[in-house]
């Protein structure tokens, strides 16, 4: 058995198939893929495979967008500052553009402002707007925040500055007493709560303009994908074109960017989450966003390459602090702390990038992550925190909120700021709620699993009807297959053998698993193993060569193995961390060869006391076969390692026949006394035999008192007991030491895996009809 690193849930569906009429030309999976997507009509499923334009919602539902509008406008013809309040991350980032590009191209007299993540956090805040009043402004229109800021909306109108707050985050119980608030989800006609912020800031944009600016959509792709909303039903929408605009975007700061990414051809979902989304986060979480800002506002193709390569320079110190601090936070994780939930702190940090780091830890360790500052001068701490799908970390976090003195979030991740003081007590609560609610499975990765393919079924055909399906994201995840099938070839790829291979076939069909960074699995797979393998499908082009292929997100191995080590000398068995718990070496006596941290079990002992082992070290072949079946019926190890090496066989050196005896005891009858220690070399060359196989049948005549033998003399036996030869001992003990040998060095490894799979079912072992010899 092999265990997978995560659970894997496979995805279900009650649904028929039938609903789709003819007009729907796609293959069974990929329908099924649609229904799981809850797509049950045939026009649904036209709608979903072909986005339009059309079936976006009217921003005339929003809430207050009107009066806003009215309230703009009036700005405009009266020549009033309009300040656009944004955010520090890709999304208020894109927001602030989308904006200040609609309310420059109405000629209106604008500018941005995005708060100072270290200085001034996240979100409006009293200081940015007295410093607007002060400098002229009487419009303040948020992107992508402000749905909580209360007091500062109470501030605004103190001052006499009008407030426009378009926001996509939770409202709070209390809403900001702003001028209008534009939020879908304060929207009750509107019909689609989950846009982005700039899917918001657009949709103002739109009624501002008069007319649907399809021009900014390169920028709402990029913060709807990099925002993680629900690509579904307008982002769906919204992403789709706006992939399509960015690909031909003419936006001279955004081509830089595409460079410096290596993004050539076709833009997709990931080129935005891997490529462009961090870059463009980067900046925020180092210094001021207003770089990220001017890169997408520029028209001028130096500036462009130059503000792109700074970012570009930022995006690389923003990952070697990443880096340097991942590091030190795992150098302080104690085991104690991979059993709950993980927190460390240290001063110096940058609060930055803690979120990132939380992230690494909880990959690393399937656990909980909270990652936080220390600012010793203030005596409080502030940071990010991380959760796995089993730990809801917003709502308990909520019952100890006493300890924080900012908190807010969600399930899956939040932010907080608390005293120094309070660190050992946030520690402990989230350990005992942590423990009081999950198991030991509970802690594991999840991984949802679209469908169980055939090698067949994972065709270029269904590769092309999936990306159909694009762009992947949040409510709308990229399929991930399962596979189980037994290998025809295993083997590690890589300069470091880092990467793992496994391919496939089924009659005409091949494919290709591809495992990155599972390298280390190799050793772990034996011959002919059935392995299941979970991971997404898509095409290899090789030089010119394009064929089916899976990157394995995990596997798993349901069946007990057989790792075939026998003959080898040299056998590292380091590769597969033993435990001395559940690991045991099998062997006849304790020798050199037999690794110090394994358990042992020798042939002599009682095995009543054994029960089941993970692994079997079978370094020795048992004195009989019944002895290592009992063995394995006890212990039904889930791997056995056969390390046995044999010398002197038994089973390769012949056997005497019954003729050979008859021969070799009519020359004693004849002569009544053969000197062996003279007349051995004679015999051998009579009869072409070894000596081994005279002194075996001398031996055997011996014990059946056919012979008497004294200092190698053999004298006759004048009044012998008729005997079977198999009566003797000498005799059974090299049938008996033959017939272990070529049961269980000798045969193939099917025929080995057969008979050690008859031990672990509990019945009995088939045995060879047996020949008999008598004299």
């Amino acid at each position: 058995m092999l265990q997978s690193k995560a659970k894997w849930k496979f995805a279900t569906n009650n649904e028929s198939l039938q609903w789709m009429d003819d007009t729907i030309q796609l293959s069974p999976v990929t329908k099924e893929l649609l229904l799981q997507r809850g797509i049950t009509t045939a026009n649904q499923a036209r709608e979903f495979l072909s986005p339009s334009l059309t079936n976006l919602h009217s921003p005339h539902h929003l809430a207050s967008i009107e009066k806003a509008s009215l309230r703009v406008h009036k700005a405009i013809e009266q020549n009033e500052k309009i300040l656009i309040y944004g955010d520090y991350d890709a999304d208020g980032v894109s927001s602030t553009t989308v904006l200040l590009i609609a309310l420059r191209k109405l000629g209106a007299a604008c500018d941005y402002y995005i708060p100072n993540r270290f200085t001034e956090g996240y979100g409006p805040n009293e200081a940015a707007f007295r410093k607007a009043y002060e400098d002229g402004f009487r419009l303040i229109i948020t992107v992508d925040n402000g749905i909580a800021a209360v007091h500062e909306a109470n501030i605004a109108k103190e001052l006499g500055l009008d407030l426009i707050i378009t926001d996509h985050h939770e409202p709070q119980e209390q809403l900001p007493d702003a001028f209008a608030i534009i939020h879908p989800k304060c929207s009750p006609d509107y019909l689609f709560q989950e846009l982005a912020g700039v899917g918001v800031a657009f949709k103002f944009a739109e009624q501002l303009l008069g007319y649907f600016p399809e021009q900014l959509l390169d920028l709402v792709a990029i913060g709807t994908i990099a925002d993680l909303v629900p690509l579904v039903n307008e982002n769906r929408i919204l992403a789709y074109y706006g992939l399509r605009k960015l690909t031909t975007t003419n936006r001279q700061g955004l081509k830089a960017l595409k460079k410096w990414c290596k993004i050539e051809g076709t833009v997709t979902e990931e080129d935005i989450g891997f490529l462009i989304g961090p870059r463009l986060n980067a900046v925020g979480r180092l210094q001021d966003a207003d770089l990220a800002v001017q890169l997408l506002l520029t028209d001028d193709q130096e500036e462009a390459e130059e503000l792109a390569e700074m970012v570009e320079q930022l995006n690389r110190q923003r990952q070697q602090i990443v880096a340097d601090i991942v590091k030190e936070a795992e150098g302080m994780v104690q085991p104690a702390d991979q059993s709950g939930v993980i927190v460390v702190a240290r001063e110096g940090w940058n609060e930055g990038v803690l979120g990132i780091v939380a992230s690494r830890l909880v990959q690393k360790y399937d656990r909980p992550a909270i990652v936080l500052a220390i600012h010793p001068e203030e005596e409080r701490i502030k940071g990010s925190a991380r959760s796995i799908p089993a730990f809801d970390l917003f709502k308990n976090c909520m019952r100890i909120r006493e300890l924080f003195t900012h908190f807010g979030g969600h399930a899956q991740a939040a932010g907080m700021t608390l005293p120094l003081h309070n660190l050992h007590d946030l520690k402990k609560h989230l350990n005992e709620l942590i423990h009081q609610q999950l198991t030991a499975e509970d802690f594991k990765q999840e991984i949802v699993i679209s469908k169980t393919l055939k090698i067949s079924e994972a065709t270029e055909s269904l590769v092309n009807e999936l990306e159909q399906l694009a762009p992947f994201g949040m409510a709308n995840p990229k399929p991930i297959f399962h596979i189980k099938q037994v290998p025809a070839e295993i083997r590690q790829l890589g300069n470091n053998k880092k990467h793992l291979k496994l391919h496939f076939r089924e009659d005409t069909c091949q494919l290709d698993g591809i495992g990155f960074g599972l390298g280390d699995l190799y050793p772990k797979i034996s011959q002919q193993a059935n392995v299941s393998l979970v991971g997404e499908i898509g095409i290899n082009e090789w030089n010119g060569m394009r064929k089916p292929q899976m990157v394995i997100r995990d596997l798993r191995i349901d069946e007990w193995q057989l790792f075939d080590h026998r003959g080898k000398k040299q056998l590292d068995l380091t590769l597969y961390d033993s435990n001395p718990e559940v690991d045991y070496a099998v062997c006849r006596q304790i020798t050199e060869r037999i690794p110090k941290d394994l358990g042992i079990v020798t042939y002599d002992m009682d095995f009543a006391a054994l029960d089941k082992v993970s692994s079997l070290f079978i370094f020795d072949l048992p004195p009989d076969l019944g002895k290592l079946e009992d063995l394995i019926k006890k212990t039904k190890p889930a791997t056995i390692h056969a390390c046995f090496n044999v010398e002197n066989s038994m089973y390769m050196q012949v056997f005497p026949s019954r003729d050979d005896f008859k021969w070799f005891y009519a020359q004693i009858l004849k002569r009544k006394t053969i000197d062996l220690n003279g007349e051995l070399e004679m015999l051998m060359r009579a009869r072409g035999w070894t000596k081994d196989r005279i002194v075996f049948m001398s031996k055997v005549f011996f014990e059946l008192g056919f012979v008497k033998i004294d200092n190698g003399v053999i004298d006759y036996n004048p009044t012998p007991v008729k005997s079977d030869l198999r009566d003797s001992k000498v005799y059974q003990k090299r049938l008996r030491q033959a017939d272990i040998e070529k049961t269980l060095y000798y045969s193939n490894y099917k025929v080995l895996k057969k008979w050690f799979s008859f031990c672990m079912a509990d019945v009995e072992v088939p045995k060879e009809e047996e020949v008999t010899h008598g004299i």
